[in-house]
């Protein structure tokens, strides 16, 4: 069994911030990429950003210079700082790992429960 467990959504004022993390766990042999996705209501889950095994971050460009996505090895676990949030950024954002589960030979894609960003305006 592998979860991933997102925490850290909620309400903010246009302007403001918010950190999102998202923890894996379980019979995890490697975590490859990890990623952040959102959807908004009555659109299509987009990617916001992802990050390499090595620290390599890509951003969609919606969020560049305002997201910084980072991960924590040792922990499983994969941040995305939000600062500057417009109205626009609200949805539900969606944590993903590309994982290889403890005994097998392929690596296939996680993804958490989702947690709501609402940005105010």
């Amino acid at each position: 069994q592998v979860q991933l467990v997102e925490s850290g959504g909620g309400l903010v004022q246009a302007g403001g911030s918010l950190r999102l993390s998202c923890a894996a766990s379980g019979s995890i042999f490697r975590i490859n990429n990890m990623g952040w996705y959102r959807q908004g209501l009555g659109k299509q889950r987009e990617l916001v950003a992802v990050i390499t095994n090595g620290g390599t971050p890509n951003y969609a460009d919606s969020v560049k210079g305002r997201f910084t996505i980072s991960r924590d090895n040792a922990k499983n676990t994969v941040y995305l700082q939000m600062n500057s949030l417009k109205s626009d950024d609200t949805a539900v954002y969606y944590c993903m790992a590309i994982l290889q589960r403890s005994g097998t030979y392929y690596a296939t894609d996680y993804w958490g429960q989702g947690t709501q960003v609402t940005v105010s305006s």
